[in-house]
């Protein structure tokens, strides 16, 4: 007996013993002691008066139903409210009562037993309520879930995955691939041989449906394998990519078209350039011809006036050639490149000077350039670039107050390179900040075509030749109190040609 008694006290497993209508407790382990929590000094009491808390339950009558008819009572998960240590606390039992009778049969005591499964019934509520927020994640995407038994071969599947595949109830593995487009098979195959080293399967396939059409779903599933490393799973989802697939065909056959037209307008717009520089070479070389030959007339005598205006007359015309040649180039300038020289800038404005001195006379212009460094670039479109802003300074000038347009220069860091910032400030109608960088919009005019002459290309040609220079141009100002044009050019280009 003191054996069987050691082992009674000392099992995890609560046990207790109760006699008579009242269910006097006559044992009770350490075990069933703690898990009642009402200390040590319970035997001799009857259960009630242990335990008053559980009077509304149905313990007692479900004990003294036992202790009368002798059948066993078993109950599983049970809620139970206990007083522990002062506080009510609520516990799960698995718990047993179990007649306990004399060597003649008869019933003398009703054996508890029971174990405190608490933690068990709250990981399990954790789970079911993490796997019901999946389930609804999962349904409110649109996303169908699948497992395969790579030995039974039986799929799982649930609602959404057969809504979008378009089948009801049990479906076998046959019937799946049946479901997918001939052509998209070879993809599944390799998708799944892969997915026996890499351990995951990914591909895209169009789903058949019964009326023969076929919409786009991607699959993404991974291989499960037991404790031997033994493959026996493949668990994975679906999604209907449809909508997505023809945004896609969609947007490749609006690229392909917008290409294809791009490259229209690129050949008309070369071979324009090349229709307007060659119908404007001819009567530029004709003025180049008759100021020769008026100049070389041996009959004609010419003043100094007249000769120089004959001079005039000729770098204008041999400009106008260049100007032509570089429109030429910087049209073609993504068919070929440009070769880089060496660029004296001092010397580019004195040029621009000479070409603009009709324009600055007239309205009494003082054009103040400080001294500049020599840069690399294309001589042509670096002359246009800052011929461009030199003229627009002078052509939107106030009407009254004549133009006074200053260059200045620093040196200073571009993009980890050595560059020149050069600023070109102007005393003009000036911007408004709003259109700051709106100007640089080919085609675009801030001012009256019928007030100011242009085709709103020079700015747009700047920015493009600045980009072309791995540069920048910038604008500033005010309206009717000056602008500011900031150009950064690299001293040094990368390439021998832009």
């Amino acid at each position: 007996m003191s054996l069987l008694k050691d082992i009674v006290d000392n099992t995890p497993l609560p046990i207790a013993v109760y006699t008579g209508d009242e269910l006097k407790i006559e044992l009770a382990n350490t075990a069933m002691i703690k898990a009642w929590g009402k200390g040590d000094q319970v035997l001799g009491k009857n259960y009630l008066e242990v335990l008053p808390e559980v009077k509304k339950e149905e313990f007692f009558q479900q004990a003294a139903a036992v202790l009368k008819t002798g059948v066993p009572f078993h109950a599983m998960d049970k809620k139970v409210e206990l007083v522990i240590d002062g506080v009510m606390r609520t516990h799960y039992f698995n718990y047993s009562f179990i007649p306990l009778t004399d060597q003649d049969g008869r019933i003398y005591a009703v054996m508890n037993t029971g174990a405190d499964v608490t933690d068990i019934h709250m990981a399990r509520l954790q789970l079911q309520s993490a796997q019901e927020r999946l389930r609804i994640a999962i349904d409110s995407s649109g996303i169908g879930t699948y497992e395969i038994d790579l030995a039974t071969k039986k799929v799982t599947t649930c609602g959404n995955f057969n809504a979008i595949v378009g089948i009801e109830g049990e479906v076998s593995n046959e019937q799946l691939l049946s479901k997918l487009h001939p052509e998209d098979l070879p993809a599944r195959e390799k998708a799944h041989q892969d997915a026996f080293l890499t351990g995951r399967i990914c591909y895209e396939s169009r789903i058949l449906n019964q009326v023969g059409s076929a919409r786009w779903a991607k699959i993404n599933g991974r291989v499960i394998k037991d404790e031997n490393g033994d493959d026996t799973a493949i668990i994975g989802i679906i999604q209907d990519i449809h909508e997505q697939k023809e945004f896609e065909q969609e947007l490749k056959r609006q690229v392909a078209q917008n290409t294809e037209e791009l490259q229209r307008s690129n050949d008309d717009l070369l071979h324009f350039a090349g229709v307007v520089s060659h119908d404007l070479r001819e009567p530029v070389r004709k003025i180049k011809i008759f100021n020769t030959l008026l100049r070389d007339q041996k009959n004609t005598l010419f003043d100094e006036s007249s000769k120089k205006y004959l001079s005039k007359i000729d770098q204008s015309a041999l400009r106008m050639n260049n100007i032509i040649e570089g429109i030429l180039s910087y049209s073609t300038i993504d068919k070929s490149r440009q070769p880089i020289e060496i660029i004296d800038l001092n010397g580019v404005i004195e040029n621009i000077k000479t070409d603009l001195e009709l324009i600055i006379k007239e309205k009494g212009a003082i054009l103040n350039a400080a001294d500049l460094p020599e840069i690399e670039g294309a001589p042509i479109l670096i002359t246009q670039l800052f011929y461009n802003l030199i003229q627009n300074a002078l052509k939107f000038s106030r009407a009254d107050q004549p133009p006074r347009v200053f260059i200045t220069s620093a040196l200073l860091t571009h993009n980890g390179q050595d560059a020149v910032q050069i600023t070109i400030t102007d005393n003009g109608i000036g911007l408004d900040p709003a259109f700051a960088e709106k100007i640089f919009t080919a085609f675009e005019r801030l001012n009256s075509k019928d007030q100011y002459e242009g085709n709103g290309l020079g700015l747009a040609l700047c920015r493009k030749i600045a980009k072309r220079h791995k540069g920048t141009i910038t604008a500033t100002g005010q309206k009717n109190n000056g602008a500011e044009f900031t150009v950064t050019l690299p001293l040094k280009q990368a390439s021998a040609a832009v």
